[in-house]
């Protein structure tokens, strides 16, 4: 269990008592042990379950760390679970839109009884959200405006919590003898950015075993239905899940046609009608004769297909990639040598130098970049020029204590609201490597925004813009852009583009990655990790990668440290 999925459980705990009117100092106690156990280098999991005295950390005291062990030991948290009682889903769905609060959610439920986003809606179009203390008819505007986005994501997860729960299910699954195969399919499989529902599939011998397992597992709360070989069940997060139990000759056939997408699926029923066939979600077949589906090779050799991975599955060019005899080798997790984003204690990070260094040494990475934040960030305690100069010497000092391991004398650069940079050129001129990133200002109008990211990018000092359109998925929009005149300015003046890795950004999207290999544009999958910890999520920034169709030689940071430095700007 990692830090952050603890740390999201008091979140949700602190916003919950928010709604509620509870007493600030406890909101602030839950939003406060919150954010350190996130930024615990250590894993709060592994110290509850040894028994370690957990209010070492700061902002935790007895009953904090008692609703750790208690979270930690049975995936639930009572007092959680009370307050949940209390409030209506619809109404920490509200949560979800742009600029709303747990203090406006709690005015719109406790003093206009609101429970649904359909609800709000109708209350500010009737304006009724305009006439309440502290609101007003701009206010209500942007709640209008932002309000489809928050319904559209309402039931939907982000892929790391998809994974996290699938992943859990299968596991359990599993252990049960009557289970002879189980695999993660839908959205989930193809690494969507998020999933408005889960879907597995398996093999048994006995299916009521298997229900009855998923029916008991910690995530599930209810049974929709159930039936000899399918069970829909709620889970906690209000998502729902699909078992379905397939013969074993049909397993691969099911797994095609439930992986999806229904684009990519069109596109096979059609090729297999020109020949003579059928195919569903029982096999493929010629008139009654099933002629494929144990295995999904099986069935995409049966329509003249090769094998297509998952992540491509979207009816873009796969289907041209395979005609031409050329499905990519996509890029895996294993490929990745180097990590060009991270901060330390410095910054806003959790670890020192030497500890991500050494945390990214037994991932097998072979060189990083140290990239704190520049002093615009002065929240994450932001380096000005004089500081960051000697958190260099600190780098260069650490370097010559591990081996192993290349480390970046690096920086996180911020593009002002002005399009200028955070740090004067001849220090960034000393830089082994530079991001530039926008982290203010997001709303500032197309041109300006525009504006900033062409400045940066012709910059001499700048090898790579960050997290570029500066989203966080399911609560902020990125910034007004034309993101093909930012690639083609990229293009131009060799500067690199970053996916980020964190599964809140994943920035770029698979369809801005794939723009920019065809530009040449060398791409950087880095996670922006805070903590030891936030190496992991190097894995969603490759599942990306992958959606766009890259390889590792689209991927700069699968190159050996001496290639990577011959590819930067400065090399």
């Amino acid at each position: 269990m990692k830090n952050d999925t603890i740390a999201s459980q008091f979140e949700l705990l602190a916003d919950l008592l928010e709604i509620e009117g509870a007493n600030p100092f406890r909101i602030r106690a839950y939003r406060s042990a919150a954010r350190t156990i996130s930024s615990a280098s250590e894993s709060l999991a592994q110290l509850a379950i040894a028994g370690e005295d957990l209010t070492q950390f700061a902002g935790i005291g007895k009953d904090l760390a008692r609703q750790i062990v208690e979270f930690v030991q049975t995936e639930r948290l009572q007092s959680l679970e009370e307050l949940r009682a209390k409030v209506p889903p619809g109404v920490l769905d509200m949560l979800r839109i742009p600029g709303v609060g747990p203090r406006k959610v709690a005015v719109f439920f406790r003093t206009l009884g609101l429970r649904t986003l359909e609800e709000l809606k109708a209350a500010c179009e009737a304006g009724r959200v305009a006439e309440l203390k502290g609101f007003g008819k701009k206010t209500e505007a942007g709640i209008l405006q932002n309000i489809d986005q928050a319904v559209a994501n309402a039931a939907r997860i982000s892929i790391s919590e998809a994974r996290v729960i699938a992943e859990s299910v299968v596991q359990d699954l599993r252990q049960l003898p009557e289970v002879l195969q189980c695999e993660v399919a839908g959205s989930c499989r193809r690494r969507r950015e998020t999933c408005g529902d889960l879907d597995v599939l398996a093999v048994c011998s006995d299916s009521a075993p298997a229900m009855d397992r998923l029916a008991a597992h910690p995530a599930v709360e209810s049974v929709l239905l159930r039936g000899d070989t399918k069970q829909r069940v709620r889970l906690k997060n209000g998502v729902e899940m699909d078992l379905r139990v397939v013969p074993e000759e049909s397993f691969g056939a099911a797994m095609q046609y439930f992986t999806g997408s229904k684009e990519h699926n069109v596109e096979v029923r059609a090729r297999a009608r020109e020949q003579g066939l059928k195919v569903n979600e029982y096999g493929v077949y010629r008139d009654d004769e099933q002629i494929a589906g144990r295995t999904e090779e099986e069935v995409y050799a049966a329509v003249g297909l090769p094998w297509i991975p998952p992540e491509l599955r979207e009816n873009r060019l796969e289907f041209r990639w395979a005609n031409e005899g050329r499905i990519p080798e996509l890029v895996t997790l294993a490929d990745i040598r180097g990590d060009m984003h991270m901060h330390t204690t410095a910054s806003d990070g959790a670890a020192s130098i030497e500890q991500m260094a050494i945390a990214a040494r037994e991932r097998g990475l072979k060189y990083i970049a140290i990239t704190d934040h520049s002093k615009r960030v002065s929240m994450a305690n932001g380096l000005d020029e004089e500081r960051l100069l000697r958190h260099w010497e600190e780098i260069r000092r650490v370097r010559e204590t591990i081996d192993g391991i290349e480390i970046l004398c690096g920086i996180e650069c911020d593009i002002l609201e002005d399009a200028s940079l955070d740090l004067a050129d001849e220090v960034l001129a000393e830089a082994d490597w530079v991001i530039a990133v926008l982290h203010y200002g997001l709303r500032q109008p197309h041109d300006q925004i525009m504006q900033r990211l062409l400045n940066a990018i012709r910059s001499p000092h700048v090898d790579i813009i960050g997290h570029c359109t500066g989203r966080i998925i399911g609560r902020r929009e990125g910034a007004d852009m034309n993101m093909m005149d930012v690639l083609k300015a990229a293009a131009d003046h060799g500067v690199m583009m970053e996916i980020n890795a964190h599964p809140s950004r994943l920035d770029l999207s698979e369809i801005h990655a794939a723009a920019a290999r065809d530009l040449g544009i060398p791409i950087v999958i880095s996670t922006d990790a805070h903590s030891t910890d936030g190496f992991d999520v190097m894995q969603y920034g490759v599942d990306q990668a992958r959606r766009a169709g890259l390889t590792r030689d689209d991927v700069a940071n699968t190159r050996t440290a001496a290639e990577f430095r011959g590819m930067l700007r400065s090399g």
